[in-house]
């Protein structure tokens, strides 16, 4: 087992929908600044994982061609909101259990403006069972579909756990606060719990306008190596994503 080491990483401006360049372009310039801040070439690389949810199956190969085309397996994943994570944990995994030495992680999406619904209306959702289920434990007629999903969880959380509704507000704060340091951040302006809770309500009890995330579009990529290769190749080891243990 090797402890994996975050070599470089790359970030570009996020936008609103229809002012971004597109997803392949995205993707692609950041993959670019990843591999520069690391100080490697794309031949160093040895497996990549592209993570998106709008887009056909082999968007990732799209993005990655126009940084090279060196045979290396470019595996897609579209996990909905837990895209990135995952395409990181599997890259990570790669590193920790010594199959590869240098691995990139790379997410991007293009996304319409408005409320998130479904993509492919002539076949069963993948929500269908969900759906059903939420519509006998959550009453909220006119909600958003993603609102529900999100605001039931988070209902469901104060239910059980006596959760107060600005704890959740603490959080769309302190996101704020670091949004006020990155230039590459959509919404730079820092808000206050108190802020959160007085803007516009959505759903009575349970959510405010700020604490819904809009439509994003950008990109954002981690070259990921082992140990072994951080020394071969003079590579900081400062930065490292922590072990699991079971």
């Amino acid at each position: 087992m090797s402890e994996v080491i975050v070599a470089g990483v790359g970030m570009i401006p996020f936008a609103k929908p229809g002012a971004s360049a597109p997803y392949h372009e995205m993707g692609t310039e950041a993959v670019k600044l990843a591999l520069a801040d690391a100080g490697l070439g794309y031949d160093k690389v040895q497996q990549a994982y592209a993570g998106y949810v709008y887009g056909d199956s082999t968007c990732g190969q799209r993005a990655l061609y126009p940084v090279g085309m060196t045979g290396i397996p470019i595996v897609n994943v579209n996990n909905n909101c837990s895209t990135g994570s995952t395409a990181l944990f599997m890259a990570r995994q790669m590193i920790a259990s010594g199959a590869l030495d240098c691995v990139l992680a790379v997410g991007f999406e293009q996304m319409k403006p408005g409320a998130l619904g479904s993509v492919y209306t002539d076949r069963p959702s993948a929500f269908e069972e969900f759906d059903a289920a939420a519509d006998q434990l959550i009453d909220a007629p006119g909600i958003p579909l993603a609102l529900r999903y999100f605001g039931g969880a988070g209902l469901s959380h104060m239910k059980k756990y006596g959760t107060p509704l600005d704890a959740f507000a603490k959080v769309r704060a302190k996101a704020s606060r670091h949004a006020r340091n990155n230039p590459l951040a959509l919404f730079r302006k820092e808000v206050s719990a108190e802020d959160v809770m007085n803007d516009q309500v959505i759903w009575p009890g349970v959510m405010t306008r700020l604490m819904a995330c809009p439509p994003t579009c950008g990109g954002a990529a981690a070259v990921l190596v082992s140990e072994r290769f951080a020394d071969q190749h003079g590579i900081g080891k400062q930065v490292r994503i922590a072990q699991v243990h079971q």
